[in-house]
């Protein structure tokens, strides 16, 4: 994929990733030719779209080491995670269970943070554990966390602003010594990095299209079946998906989420080798061009296509995006795109506001090339140059 002259760089891969073209075609068929619902097994069209929704279920547990019959479709990430965190606490209650902490992590994403943060309201103790400079979890951390009154332990694999990897075995193992559901948050792992639910010991992982070059409005939720893990479903309705997520498939989404994840299975490590490549050519040219440019979290192991950098000069970032509009980058999560506050990942890592003010997250992608790594870090270079040059002038 190209980019049209007059069109900008993309360079926001963990807001969102282009549709692979692959992808679309497979999907069109189900807009186009067949557009049966896949609930209507009375008939052959219908009966066809079922098959296609089980065969991209399959596609999407063969990427995280899981069998077809785990998987639930959902509307994305954010709905997986709500159901996911939200489901387990309200079934275990229902059963009279007396665990009623759910551990979660500072630099989550909103939607588990409010997940966990609304449970309160029904009487469990959410617990939120801070995270070091590299974003890391400490273990040791978690462990004092965790007892025997502990629910549920909540992680993302990888942080959607600055792409670090959780060591999810060993979280994974602390929940599991503690007799607690292990779930992770692994929108902006899926498809990045290696994932295997037996390895990890998840009880439950949520998933997104949309993040791994599929459409939006697509996502799941993996539910471990051995040892059966129970959740309550967060609506009722005609009991599709095992009653766990009642509503009409979209058989075209669904099938381009399987198509994404059978692409990512095969393709993923030859995906990461080139966008590291991308990756170290944009750092090296913005380096020489900013001189005084910082990675955040620079040491600890992240995904490829991840750089979160702060600019120097107290230059804000949204000064930068203004002065350079050819390039598609963002200050942080999309879903806080609209706050003032500086990022709370930022701030949860021990940043400044100045420096946190001052940080772009860049996010390359399959389809991004050598020139359009170079032409952005210089595109940004000249922006930050001209908002320096905007701030002295105003300061005069």
């Amino acid at each position: 994929m190209t980019v049209p002259p007059n069109r900008p760089i993309y360079l926001d891969c963990h807001a969102t990733t282009p549709v692979d073209p692959r992808v679309l075609a497979a999907m069109r068929p189900w807009w186009e030719q067949n557009f049966a619902n896949p609930g209507s097994v009375e008939h052959a069209m219908g009966r066809a779209a079922e098959e296609a929704v089980e065969n991209a279920r399959s596609h999407v547990a063969d990427l995280i080491g899981a069998d077809a019959k785990e998987i639930v479709l959902t509307s994305g990430a954010t709905e997986a995670n709500n159901l996911a965190i939200k489901g387990a606490a309200r079934f275990a209650a229902a059963q009279g269970s007396g665990r009623r902490r759910i551990v979660t992590v500072a630099t989550e994403h909103k939607c588990v943070l409010e997940s966990v943060r609304a449970l309160a309201e029904e009487g469990f103790e959410p617990v939120f554990l801070p995270v070091g400079a590299s974003g890391l979890l400490d273990p040791a951390v978690l462990r004092t966390a965790v007892d025997d009154g502990t629910l549920l332990v909540s992680v993302m694999a990888v942080n959607n602003e600055i792409g670090v990897i959780q060591d999810l075995a060993t979280i994974g193992a602390i929940a599991k010594e503690a007799g607690a559901l292990f779930h992770t948050d692994a929108a902006q792992a899926a498809g990045r990095i290696p994932l295997d639910v037996e390895e990890i010991r998840a009880d439950l992982l949520s998933l997104s299209a949309h993040k791994m070059y599929g459409p939006k409005g697509i996502g799941a939720l993996y539910v471990r079946r051995r040892p059966r893990v129970r959740i309550a479903p967060l609506f009722s309705g005609g009991g599709q998906e095992r009653g766990l997520r009642s509503g009409t498939l979209p058989a075209p989404l669904v099938v381009g989420l399987g198509e994404a994840a059978r692409i990512a299975a095969t393709e993923g490590l030859l995906d990461a080798g080139r966008i590291a490549g991308q990756r170290d050519l944009f750092l090296a040219a913005l380096t020489a061009a900013v001189p005084g440019v910082v990675q955040n979290a620079a040491d600890a192991p992240r995904v490829t296509g991840n750089l979160n950098i702060a600019f120097p000069g107290g230059v804000p970032a949204q000064a930068i995006m203004a002065a350079a509009p050819g390039v598609c980058v963002s200050t942080g999560s999309a879903c806080s795109s609209a706050e003032v506050e500086p990022s709370y990942v930022l701030q949860a890592i021990g940043l400044d506001d100045p420096r946190a003010r001052a940080t772009l997250r860049i996010g390359i992608g399959r389809f991004t090339s050598p020139a359009d790594v170079q032409q952005a870090a210089a595109m940004l270079a000249e922006g930050w140059r001209r908002a320096i040059s905007d701030m002295s002038r105003a300061a005069e």
